[in-house]
């Protein structure tokens, strides 16, 4: 089995907040390959800055969650990708197809373009605009 997963999935994966149990329930029970793409490497990057400066968490708890999702990165239990050009041409299908419709986030543009690109079984993610894009494409979700 394949699977995407975005940042809001991966934000929650790696620290306590409303999804953790959701999120750890859900990667118990999943196999196979677990891709993450150079924008949800950042977005993690910067939830997690987010999460200091808004003083939801600790600067010592965000780079503890931080240095956990970098292992999983180099021990290869997350498999990071670059943003190919034909995940830009597919979000830039995707955008003429939806947004002047669901008002579609780039970042979800692109989110799901990826997962349509990559091949995967399931997307997984919390954010709820993205799962609506998700479902317009036929993709399975968490």
């Amino acid at each position: 089995m394949k699977i995407y997963a975005d940042s809001s999935f991966l934000v929650s994966l790696y620290s306590a907040d409303s999804n953790w149990a959701a999120a750890a329930r859900t990667m118990e029970i999943s196999s196979g390959e677990c891709f993450v793409t150079t924008l949800g490497e950042l977005e993690v990057v910067n939830a997690f800055g987010l999460r200091v400066f808004r003083k939801e968490v600790s600067a010592a708890q965000a780079q503890e969650s931080l240095r956990d999702f970098d292992k999983d990165l180099r021990d290869g239990s997350l498999q990071l990708r670059d943003l190919s050009d034909p995940i830009f041409e597919r979000a830039r299908q995707l955008s003429q197809q939806t947004t002047a419709k669901m008002g579609t986030r780039t970042a979800d543009l692109l989110h799901v373009a990826a997962a349509l690109e990559l091949g995967v079984d399931y997307l997984y993610s919390f954010d709820q605009q993205q799962r609506k894009l998700a479902r317009t494409v036929r993709l399975k979700m968490n």
